[in-house]
Protein backbone atom coordinates (compact mmCIF):
# COMPACT_ATOMS: atom_id res chain seq x y z
CA UNK A 1 0.00 0.00 0.00
CA UNK A 2 1.37 3.38 -1.02
CA UNK A 3 1.48 5.90 1.81
CA UNK A 4 2.00 9.67 1.76
CA UNK A 5 5.49 9.09 3.21
CA UNK A 6 6.67 6.74 0.45
CA UNK A 7 8.78 8.12 -2.40
CA UNK A 8 7.06 9.59 -5.45
CA UNK A 9 8.04 7.60 -8.53
CA UNK A 10 9.11 9.48 -11.63
CA UNK A 11 9.90 7.75 -14.93
CA UNK A 12 11.73 9.80 -17.55
CA UNK A 13 11.88 9.01 -21.25
CA UNK A 14 15.05 10.62 -22.53
CA UNK A 15 17.86 10.49 -25.09
CA UNK A 16 21.42 11.51 -24.27
CA UNK A 17 21.62 13.28 -27.65
CA UNK A 18 18.70 15.53 -26.67
CA UNK A 19 19.86 18.96 -25.42
CA UNK A 20 16.48 19.63 -23.82
CA UNK A 21 16.75 16.42 -21.82
CA UNK A 22 19.88 17.64 -20.03
CA UNK A 23 18.31 21.04 -19.42
CA UNK A 24 15.15 19.33 -18.18
CA UNK A 25 17.22 17.15 -15.87
CA UNK A 26 18.67 20.21 -14.15
CA UNK A 27 15.28 21.90 -13.86
CA UNK A 28 13.71 18.76 -12.43
CA UNK A 29 16.53 18.36 -9.92
CA UNK A 30 15.92 21.91 -8.72
CA UNK A 31 12.20 21.14 -8.49
CA UNK A 32 12.92 18.16 -6.23
CA UNK A 33 14.97 20.43 -3.97
CA UNK A 34 12.08 22.91 -3.84
CA UNK A 35 9.59 20.12 -3.18
CA UNK A 36 11.61 18.72 -0.29
CA UNK A 37 10.05 15.25 -0.35
CA UNK A 38 11.52 11.94 -1.42
CA UNK A 39 11.47 11.15 -5.14
CA UNK A 40 12.78 8.13 -7.04
CA UNK A 41 13.78 8.61 -10.68
CA UNK A 42 14.22 5.99 -13.38
CA UNK A 43 15.29 6.73 -16.94
CA UNK A 44 13.87 5.01 -20.02
CA UNK A 45 15.14 4.79 -23.58
CA UNK A 46 13.99 6.92 -26.50
CA UNK A 47 15.80 7.40 -29.81
CA UNK A 48 15.23 10.82 -31.32
CA UNK A 49 16.96 9.89 -34.58
CA UNK A 50 17.15 6.09 -34.88
CA UNK A 51 18.49 6.28 -38.45
CA UNK A 52 21.64 8.12 -37.34
CA UNK A 53 24.89 6.28 -38.20
CA UNK A 54 27.30 5.50 -35.38
CA UNK A 55 30.02 7.49 -37.13
CA UNK A 56 28.24 10.50 -38.57
CA UNK A 57 30.61 12.56 -40.69
CA UNK A 58 29.80 16.17 -40.06
CA UNK A 59 28.93 18.73 -37.43
CA UNK A 60 25.81 19.04 -35.29
CA UNK A 61 24.72 21.85 -37.60
CA UNK A 62 25.16 19.55 -40.61
CA UNK A 63 23.10 16.81 -39.00
CA UNK A 64 20.22 18.97 -37.84
CA UNK A 65 20.11 20.84 -41.11
CA UNK A 66 19.61 17.56 -42.97
CA UNK A 67 17.41 15.94 -40.33
CA UNK A 68 15.03 18.89 -39.94
CA UNK A 69 15.34 20.33 -43.44
CA UNK A 70 16.39 23.72 -42.08
CA UNK A 71 18.99 26.18 -43.41
CA UNK A 72 22.33 25.89 -41.60
CA UNK A 73 22.21 29.52 -40.49
CA UNK A 74 18.85 28.91 -38.82
CA UNK A 75 20.14 25.76 -37.12
CA UNK A 76 23.21 27.61 -35.84
CA UNK A 77 20.99 30.32 -34.40
CA UNK A 78 18.79 27.70 -32.75
CA UNK A 79 21.81 25.99 -31.16
CA UNK A 80 23.11 29.31 -29.89
CA UNK A 81 19.78 29.89 -28.17
CA UNK A 82 19.82 26.41 -26.60
CA UNK A 83 23.40 27.00 -25.44
CA UNK A 84 22.28 30.15 -23.64
CA UNK A 85 19.41 28.33 -21.95
CA UNK A 86 21.75 25.53 -20.91
CA UNK A 87 24.20 28.05 -19.46
CA UNK A 88 21.39 29.41 -17.27
CA UNK A 89 21.19 25.91 -15.77
CA UNK A 90 24.94 25.73 -15.17
CA UNK A 91 25.66 23.62 -18.28
CA UNK A 92 28.46 24.39 -20.73
CA UNK A 93 27.24 23.12 -24.10
CA UNK A 94 29.81 22.91 -26.90
CA UNK A 95 27.95 22.07 -30.10
CA UNK A 96 31.10 22.58 -32.18
CA UNK A 97 32.64 19.57 -30.42
CA UNK A 98 29.55 17.32 -30.35
CA UNK A 99 30.05 13.93 -32.02
CA UNK A 100 26.58 13.13 -33.32
CA UNK A 101 26.01 9.38 -33.18
CA UNK A 102 23.44 6.64 -32.81
CA UNK A 103 22.47 6.37 -29.14
CA UNK A 104 21.15 2.80 -29.05
CA UNK A 105 24.32 1.41 -27.43
CA UNK A 106 24.31 4.19 -24.84
CA UNK A 107 20.74 3.23 -23.90
CA UNK A 108 21.87 -0.35 -23.41
CA UNK A 109 24.65 0.91 -21.15
CA UNK A 110 22.10 2.83 -19.09
CA UNK A 111 20.00 -0.29 -18.61
CA UNK A 112 23.12 -2.11 -17.46
CA UNK A 113 23.85 0.73 -15.06
CA UNK A 114 20.29 0.51 -13.71
CA UNK A 115 20.79 -3.18 -12.95
CA UNK A 116 23.97 -2.24 -11.09
CA UNK A 117 22.35 0.60 -9.14
CA UNK A 118 24.29 3.31 -11.01
CA UNK A 119 21.85 4.56 -13.64
CA UNK A 120 21.52 8.15 -12.44
CA UNK A 121 25.28 8.51 -12.19
CA UNK A 122 25.80 7.24 -15.73
CA UNK A 123 22.98 9.38 -17.13
CA UNK A 124 24.71 12.48 -15.81
CA UNK A 125 28.11 11.33 -17.06
CA UNK A 126 26.86 10.59 -20.57
CA UNK A 127 25.06 13.91 -20.89
CA UNK A 128 28.21 15.79 -19.88
CA UNK A 129 30.38 13.68 -22.16
CA UNK A 130 28.12 14.28 -25.14
CA UNK A 131 27.24 17.96 -24.80
CA UNK A 132 30.22 19.42 -22.96
CA UNK A 133 33.20 17.23 -23.82
CA UNK A 134 32.71 16.03 -27.40
CA UNK A 135 33.10 12.34 -26.47
CA UNK A 136 31.99 9.65 -28.93
CA UNK A 137 29.20 8.00 -26.95
CA UNK A 138 28.21 5.67 -29.79
CA UNK A 139 31.24 3.43 -29.33
CA UNK A 140 31.48 0.63 -26.78
CA UNK A 141 35.04 1.49 -25.77
CA UNK A 142 34.06 5.07 -24.95
CA UNK A 143 30.97 3.96 -23.03
CA UNK A 144 32.93 1.50 -20.92
CA UNK A 145 35.53 4.17 -20.11
CA UNK A 146 32.83 6.61 -19.03
CA UNK A 147 31.08 3.90 -17.03
CA UNK A 148 34.28 3.16 -15.14
CA UNK A 149 34.35 6.81 -14.02
CA UNK A 150 31.07 6.30 -12.13
CA UNK A 151 32.12 3.04 -10.51
CA UNK A 152 30.88 0.45 -12.99
CA UNK A 153 32.99 -2.53 -14.04
CA UNK A 154 34.04 -1.68 -17.64
CA UNK A 155 34.70 -5.30 -18.59
CA UNK A 156 31.28 -6.39 -17.38
CA UNK A 157 29.62 -3.58 -19.31
CA UNK A 158 31.65 -4.39 -22.41
CA UNK A 159 30.49 -7.99 -22.26
CA UNK A 160 26.86 -6.89 -21.88
CA UNK A 161 27.11 -4.50 -24.83
CA UNK A 162 28.79 -7.11 -27.00
CA UNK A 163 26.10 -9.69 -26.20
CA UNK A 164 23.21 -7.26 -26.56
CA UNK A 165 22.07 -8.21 -23.07
CA UNK A 166 19.86 -5.15 -22.65
CA UNK A 167 18.72 -4.68 -26.25
CA UNK A 168 15.26 -6.07 -25.52
CA UNK A 169 14.81 -3.79 -22.50
CA UNK A 170 15.67 -0.77 -24.64
CA UNK A 171 13.09 -1.83 -27.22
CA UNK A 172 10.48 -2.32 -24.52
CA UNK A 173 11.05 1.27 -23.37
CA UNK A 174 10.64 2.53 -26.93
CA UNK A 175 7.48 0.46 -27.40
CA UNK A 176 6.02 1.82 -24.15
CA UNK A 177 6.73 5.37 -25.29
CA UNK A 178 4.91 4.63 -28.54
CA UNK A 179 1.97 3.19 -26.61
CA UNK A 180 1.80 6.34 -24.50
CA UNK A 181 1.88 8.49 -27.63
CA UNK A 182 5.19 10.08 -26.67
CA UNK A 183 6.70 11.71 -29.75
CA UNK A 184 9.44 13.79 -28.17
CA UNK A 185 11.60 13.92 -25.08
CA UNK A 186 12.12 14.61 -22.27
CA UNK A 187 8.85 13.15 -21.07
CA UNK A 188 8.15 12.68 -17.37
CA UNK A 189 5.60 10.24 -15.98
CA UNK A 190 4.81 10.93 -12.35
CA UNK A 191 3.18 8.22 -10.24
CA UNK A 192 2.14 6.40 -13.41
CA UNK A 193 -0.65 8.86 -14.15
CA UNK A 194 0.66 12.38 -14.85
CA UNK A 195 2.65 13.12 -17.99
CA UNK A 196 4.78 16.24 -18.38
CA UNK A 197 6.26 16.88 -21.80
CA UNK A 198 9.42 18.91 -22.35
CA UNK A 199 11.98 20.73 -20.23
CA UNK A 200 9.39 22.59 -18.21
CA UNK A 201 10.19 25.09 -15.49
CA UNK A 202 11.21 23.89 -12.05
CA UNK A 203 8.02 25.45 -10.72
CA UNK A 204 5.91 23.27 -13.04
CA UNK A 205 7.67 20.10 -11.92
CA UNK A 206 7.49 21.06 -8.24
CA UNK A 207 3.79 21.84 -8.57
CA UNK A 208 3.15 18.37 -10.00
CA UNK A 209 5.04 16.73 -7.14
CA UNK A 210 3.05 18.70 -4.57
CA UNK A 211 -0.18 17.74 -6.31
CA UNK A 212 0.69 14.06 -6.02
CA UNK A 213 1.40 14.48 -2.32
CA UNK A 214 -1.96 16.19 -1.79
CA UNK A 215 -3.81 13.48 -3.71
CA UNK A 216 -2.06 10.73 -1.77
CA UNK A 217 -3.20 12.27 1.49
CA UNK A 218 -6.79 12.29 0.23
CA UNK A 219 -6.75 8.86 -1.43
CA UNK A 220 -3.77 6.68 -0.38
CA UNK A 221 -3.95 4.02 -3.12
CA UNK A 222 -1.03 2.33 -4.92
CA UNK A 223 0.00 3.93 -8.20
CA UNK A 224 0.28 2.00 -11.45
CA UNK A 225 3.57 0.94 -12.97
CA UNK A 226 4.20 2.99 -16.13
CA UNK A 227 5.07 -0.21 -17.97
CA UNK A 228 1.66 -1.75 -17.26
CA UNK A 229 -0.85 1.01 -16.62
CA UNK A 230 -2.81 3.10 -19.05
CA UNK A 231 -1.21 6.15 -20.59
CA UNK A 232 -0.80 8.90 -17.98
CA UNK A 233 -2.90 12.02 -18.20
CA UNK A 234 -1.27 14.42 -20.58
CA UNK A 235 0.80 11.75 -22.29
CA UNK A 236 -1.24 11.69 -25.48
CA UNK A 237 -0.84 14.81 -27.55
Amino acid sequence: MTTPASPISVHVWSDIACPWCYIGKRRFERAVEQFGGEVTVEYHSFELAPDTPVDFEGSEVDFLSRHKGMPKAQVAQMLEHVTELAAAEGLDYDFDAVRHTKTLLAHQALHHAKAEGKQLELVERLFAAYFEEGRHTGRAEELTALAAEVGLDPEKLGEALGAGTHAEAVQQDIDTARRYGIQGVPFYVIEGKYGISGAQSSETFASALRRVTEERAQNPEPSQSPARGAAPAGARR
